[in-house]
């Protein structure tokens, strides 16, 4: 059987493992029908004659033995009004694997075909329900594991990010639309677009795309998470204090120098984002080849991050290794973190306070916890996480971003035409481009290939 949008598909919709619940989905004309071929109301009555958006009781009966596979419910909506725009059949099972995989096989025996990975979104958005970047994301409300990163998704599925893309393209379609009427139809008393209207035109859209160009960063941040690099010279506590950071012990602590040579990652949720945290081998002259590659992947990790958590010891004089490491990342975004509040101080804080470039200084005891607190709040304020979280139209995907840098580009290449004292007409070359561009964000000019590579990212039954 092929591949088509005539078939009607099935898949379990529910993740893999045993639950209270499993869902198996069905789309497409003859959802219904394939449906009760399977299914037993107790008073007869089929689920094709049944309204649209209503739940029935019933059986899952295999048709070949009459036996009973599992007690359920079953949901019918009706097109246009359903996820996929078709008719949906959703069958609420119980979550063993054995029962949702027995389900789905007698469904696939009575006429439906296996859905394709994300085949069930593709289907909504081949049918008008979703534009292509709202379709988008819906694999980014599944992957969400922050409270920014779902409010950004939540947005955008909601067509945040479409509304922002369509105010964008459509002074430049009036635009497109006055250059083609004036080479198509030249003895026509058609107005012309000035240069100035032109102008202001390209000038507003391309300021448009740099403004969600500008967000990309904490869109970055939003679904991905802060990185954030614990850097310190060996023994300092940075393993401590991821632990205490993750309130786990997911890093071997010991008293001996070096324990840490390879980098460990962990993740924390702080102000509403998610924080990965990277605890990297310490900093010094290394001993031996592991230990020199443990320190140059550190600094790689420092050179990426977002935020370095600078560690010292509290219990004794800043070092020259310690002053090497605060030079080291002096042009990064930094919290200098004095561990090992809990013994006697001895490190200056005159001299670091000289030495930190106006870096927010914390006081801790990973091993007591005192002082957490404060730095996941120092953690938060310095980050703007709360900022990240409510911002609106966050630009996350890197599709997204590069379609909007072709068209910031393809912008600015119309108003150096135009400075240029350029026909206006050859402007609408580089309009035409852009409009393509921000066309592949909403799926408004994208080929079959980029859609089939989009929804192949997606669970079998999303």
């Amino acid at each position: 059987m092929g591949n088509s949008q005539s078939d009607t598909v099935a898949a379990i919709a529910t993740p893999p493992g045993i639950g209270g619940l499993g869902v198996i989905r069905l789309s497409g004309p003859e959802a219904t029908l394939i449906a009760d071929k399977v299914f037993r109301a107790p008073a007869g009555r089929t689920l094709a004659e049944a309204a649209s958006h209503t739940i029935h009781y019933g059986h899952i009966i295999d048709p070949e033995t009459g036996a009973v596979v599992d007690e359920v419910m079953a949901a019918v909506m009706r097109a246009p009004r359903s996820f996929t725009a078709e008719d949906v059949v959703e069958i609420s099972a119980h979550g063993s694997p054995v029962v949702l995989q027995k389900i789905l096989l007698l469904l696939l025996r009575a006429g439906a075909r296996m859905a394709q990975a994300g085949e069930f979104t593709k289907r909504a958005f081949i049918n008008g329900r979703l534009d292509l970047a709202r379709a988008e994301a819906v694999l980014d409300v599944i992957h969400a594991d922050s409270d920014a990163s779902l409010s950004n998704a939540i947005d955008q599925l909601e067509g945040g990010l479409s509304r922002e893309i369509e105010a964008i393209r459509q002074p430049l379609l009036y635009a497109a639309a006055q250059f083609a009427a004036a080479v198509d139809y030249p003895d026509e008393d058609i107005a012309d677009l000035s240069e100035e209207s032109l102008r202001a035109t390209l000038t507003q859209a391309k300021n448009a795309c740099q403004a969600l160009l500008d967000g990309a960063g904490s869109g970055r941040i939003a679904k991905e998470g802060l990185r954030c690099t614990l850097a310190g010279r060996p023994n300092v506590g940075k393993s401590s204090l991821l632990n205490a950071l993750t309130r786990s012990e997911r890093a071997i602590v010991t008293d001996i120098a070096g324990t840490t040579r390879d980098v460990i990652e962990e993740r924390v949720t702080i102000g509403g984002v998610a924080l990965r945290l990277f605890d990297t081998a310490g900093l010094r002259d290394a001993g031996d080849e592991v230990e020199r590659i443990g320190v140059d992947r550190t600094k790689q990790y420092i050179g990426s991050a977002d935020l370095v958590l600078v560690l010292l010891d509290g219990s004794v004089p800043l070092s020259g290794e310690d002053k090497e490491i605060l030079g080291l990342t002096a042009d990064k975004k930094r919290i200098l973190v004095i561990n090992k509040s809990d013994l006697a101080q001895q490190c200056g804080t005159d001299e670091l306070s000289a030495l930190s470039g106006g870096a927010p200084i914390v006081a801790v005891s990973a091993k007591t916890g005192d002082g957490i607190g404060r730095l996941r709040q120092k953690i938060s304020d310095l980050c703007a996480l709360g900022e990240v979280q409510t911002a609106n139209t966050l630009v996350s995907n890197l599709r997204h971003i590069d379609a909007l840098g072709a068209a910031r580009t393809s912008l600015q290449s119309a108003l150096d035409a135009l400075d240029a004292g350029m026909p206006m007409d050859l402007c609408a070359i580089d309009v035409s481009a852009a409009l393509e561009s921000l066309g592949l964000i909403t799926g408004v000019s994208v080929s079959a290939d980029i859609v089939d590579t989009i929804f192949a990212q997606f669970c079998v039954g999303k």
